[in-house]
């Protein structure tokens, strides 16, 4: 008999290019590590190798969170189709979404593998949102901010109290 193939996930990650780099290559495996592999890639291929697990960290929070789709493309692509309307800006401002750093993606493919595979979510506390410091939009001025990370600002969707 064979015993089934589990996958190992690491429960502790190092966040260096090297740690990265050191883990088996992935190949294209799921329409979802599609999703989440270009997601960072477009996101936050020049960020750290921190910053990349913590954008990824963002994206399963709001798969997981009742006001967002329940899948990683779901979530990546909402609002998709209409001009900056968009949640990931590179899924709606008009241009061709074109990989010209594969050992960017390998990496970031590598990312979205652990993180698929429930790799820890201890980063970012939580974020369901995200932005450069370079912008100040006016949504993060009602949003706790979690921490930063790199380039990135990060935050919790404020909690709704309902009344009755």
């Amino acid at each position: 008999m064979f015993a089934p193939r589990t996958k190992k996930t690491p429960t502790e990650i190092t966040y260096s290019r090297a740690w990265v780099d050191a883990q088996p290559k992935v190949s294209k495996t799921d329409e979802q590590w599609q999703c989440l592999a270009e997601a960072l890639y477009f996101e936050a291929r020049g960020e750290s190798v921190k910053g990349q697990f913590a954008v990824a960290e963002v994206i399963l929070n709001r798969v997981d969170h009742d006001y967002y789709p329940d899948t990683l493309c779901g979530v990546i692509k909402q609002g998709t189709g209409r001009k900056y309307q968009c949640q990931f800006t590179y899924t709606c401002d008009g241009i061709a979404e074109k990989i010209h750093e594969p050992a960017a993606f390998d990496r970031v493919g590598k990312v979205a593998r652990l993180m698929i595979d429930g790799a820890p979510r201890g980063l970012t506390s939580g974020a369901t949102h995200y932005h450069t410091k370079a912008v100040n939009p006016a949504w993060a001025r009602k949003f706790p901010r979690t921490t930063t990370i790199g380039v990135h600002h990060f935050y919790r969707q404020p909690t709704r109290l309902t009344q009755n």
